[in-house]
């Protein structure tokens, strides 16, 4: 029986940022972005913007410390207000990468989890902290 009442809910989600050290990353992505192959995926989506990446990166807020979280510079240049949200949840260091860059620093993260989100770009590399 699961008796866990608050924060992350997801036993495999919670169970990776459980076990990220300082300075590891997690991508928290759109339904469209491609996955390498050998990064675990956590997939979340179940139908269009459902669940929307901004309510995964408000669960992951509760338990993750953030160091920096990277961004691809097309979310900044097409659509400021979304990247404006996620800033909101994390006020962090960012940076911001061509699309590309980004996609190709998937291949150092821990694990992928994919959102239901249709946004064009919303994808976010978070890289852990350390609380002490």
């Amino acid at each position: 029986m699961n008796v866990k009442r608050s924060g992350l809910l997801h036993g495999e989600l919670s169970k990776i940022v459980a076990r990220l050290g300082h300075g590891q990353s997690i991508a928290i992505a759109d339904y469209g972005l491609p996955i390498p192959t050998h990064i675990p995926v956590i997939d979340l989506a179940v139908a269009p913007n459902m669940p929307p990446l901004l309510s995964v990166l408000q669960a992951i807020s509760s338990e993750l410390d953030v160091e920096s979280l990277i961004v691809a510079e097309e979310l900044a240049n097409t659509l400021p207000q979304f990247l404006e949200e996620i800033v909101h949840i994390f006020p962090t260091n960012m940076v911001k990468v061509p699309h590309d860059m980004l996609k190709q620093k998937l291949h150092d993260v821990v694990a992928v989890v994919r959102t239901g989100e249709w946004t064009p770009y919303a994808n976010v590399i978070l890289t852990a902290g350390v609380v002490f």
